[in-house]
């Protein structure tokens, strides 16, 4: 074998172990990445179920039904008589 083959063997065997490594590593880091994707979806479908608890919090706190309640409760009001009743025509 002469020293040129035998350069361009080495060549060779240094390019396909740098390519060996490439390889590894980019599989290695495509594996973080998906982990960090799923953990991040999750964190997505927690967000979103507490904002849809959010959403039915707040229809919940602003029924006319419950509105009405705590207007009587907490501040004695109450529906007033038809003849308090003033009807105002342009």
């Amino acid at each position: 074998m002469t020293r040129g083959q035998l350069m361009v063997l080495i060549l060779l065997l240094s390019s396909v172990l740098l390519s060996a490594v490439a390889v590894v590593h980019s599989k290695f880091r495509s594996r973080q990445l998906f982990v960090a994707q799923q953990a991040l979806s999750k964190q997505r479908d927690t967000v979103d179920i507490e904002w849809g608890r959010l959403q039915l919090e707040l229809g919940t706190w602003g029924s006319h039904t419950r509105v009405e309640k705590e207007a009587r409760a907490r501040l004695d009001m109450r529906m007033p008589r038809a003849d308090n009743v003033v009807v105002l025509r342009r």
